[in-house]
């Protein structure tokens, strides 16, 4: 049996009528040609060329075998050419899901990598609540789903994604604005914006607030990260909100301070665990891990660095 290399230079020395004509339009050496040609010559038990004043002519007995030749090797460019569209990403859809708090900035960042790596894919992009996942997952509506935590399900697999933490957030020129970090005592003397207790961020620092017997009164609900910004940004209260959100940077009117408490938690990716993801959504995953990764280990062992975009508290 012939190999693809023996018919693609079968088909060289067709086409150019030399072995050095096939040589370089392969550009390999020649030598290699004829070697190549003479085995496949063994192989079938037939003598595949005649030579005639310098050029290499098909003998009669195998130009049947020339036009099988032809054919093999026009299937195996169509193969080439659906594997180059494959690799751009042509025809092909990738289909995400993110929370709020991840697909403000991270989502976008890992989604510039895929584009860069994949320039033809289709993205389709889903920002959902947390308790939206388990069906967009589970009824085929996307791949994954970076989450902001997990939860126990048969058919769902979480992976972790990377660690971050929660700050407080103050509007410029309040009174807690010239704080290097601040604490949960300070945090609940002022009105707050946003906690909920039944959100995970939010879960978080109401646990903080009840083990240490807390109380405190949120006089603002908002439900994404952004619009919390927003309310902050207008001086309407303080809140506590995750390091991904304010990675935008783009809050000049609020100081981001370390809290003293511990606040990390852990962000997952989410999947059905019967699922082969595809190697766009690997290659997507793998990205968004960096960035978040980056991130949170750009802030790590310095309290007073804030997210870009952001002024740094006073001295």
């Amino acid at each position: 049996m012939l190999t693809l290399r023996q018919i693609e230079v079968i088909r060289a020395i067709m086409v150019t009528g030399t072995v050095g004509g096939a040589a370089r339009l392969l550009n390999v050496s020649s030598p290699g040609i004829s070697r190549v040609m003479k085995h496949a010559e063994g192989i079938l038990g037939l003598k595949l060329f005649s030579r005639r004043h310098g050029r290499y002519t098909p003998s009669p007995e195998a130009r049947d075998i020339f036009n099988q030749v032809n054919a093999v090797y026009d299937k195996v460019g169509d193969l080439q050419y659906v594997i180059r569209r494959l690799s751009q990403g042509a025809d092909s859809e990738l289909r995400i899901g993110s929370v709020p708090s991840i697909s403000n900035v991270m989502v976008p960042r890992a989604v510039e990598g895929v584009r860069k790596r994949f320039p033809n894919l289709l993205i389709d992009l889903d920002v959902l609540k947390f308790e939206e996942a388990l069906d967009y997952i589970l009824l085929g509506k996307g791949e994954a789903v970076a989450m902001s935590s997990r939860f126990d399900h048969p058919m769902m697999t979480f992976e972790p994604l990377a660690k971050g933490r929660l700050f407080c957030i103050v509007p410029e020129g309040h009174a807690l604005a010239r704080r290097n970090r601040i604490s949960a005592a300070d945090i609940v003397r002022h009105p707050l914006i946003g906690i909920d207790p039944n959100d995970p961020y939010g879960r978080i620092m109401a646990g903080i607030f009840a083990r240490l017997g807390l109380t405190y009164e949120v006089t603002i609900k908002a439900r994404f990260g952004t619009t919390v910004c927003a309310l902050v940004g207008r001086g309407l209260g303080i809140a506590v909100i995750d390091e991904f959100t304010l990675a935008a940077g783009t809050w000049p009117n609020i100081i981001a301070l370390p809290i003293i408490e511990s606040t990390e938690f852990q962000t997952y990716i989410a999947f059905r665990r019967d699922a082969i993801l595809s190697s766009y959504c690997e290659h997507f995953i793998a990205l968004l891990r960096r960035e978040m990764e980056a991130l949170h280990g750009g802030r790590t062992g310095s309290g007073r660095k804030v997210t870009s975009g952001l002024r740094k508290p006073k001295s």
